[in-house]
């Protein structure tokens, strides 16, 4: 379990690195866990170690939102003064979210009924 969390701090540190020194918008974690995406897909997947310790993880997922929460009573009242700027962002980004989502499913449908020898429209 050691070396998988080893895996999974390394690979963040080498996110916040590229997001810090080429003053990136996107947050270091996110770039670490698109890499770490990359080498488990050129090494054909986890082992079996890394899906043990990542599994320990989901099961106490709950945990990781004390800091987000703490972050809302923390800034309470800034939240209160700029609300519809964060709700609009909040449904913006909600709807975008779906909107790709579904175009992505669409294409994928598409790509695979053309592979398939379905009929196209």
């Amino acid at each position: 379990m050691i070396a998988a969390l080893t895996l999974l701090l390394v690979f963040q540190l080498v996110g916040e690195v590229i997001a810090r020194g080429l003053a990136l918008p996107v947050p270091g974690p996110v770039i670490g866990m698109a890499l770490l995406f990359l080498a488990l897909m050129l090494r054909g997947g986890p082992g079996e170690d890394l899906r043990q310790t990542a599994g320990q993880l989901l099961q106490h997922l709950s945990l990781l939102f004390v800091p987000a929460g703490t972050g809302i009573v923390l800034y309470g009242d800034r939240i209160a003064a700029e609300w519809l700027p964060l709700l609009l962002a909040l449904f913006l980004s909600t709807f975008l979210a779906i909107a790709v989502t579904a175009l992505v499913l669409s294409a994928l449908t598409r790509k695979r009924r053309d592979a398939s020898g379905g009929t196209q429209r």
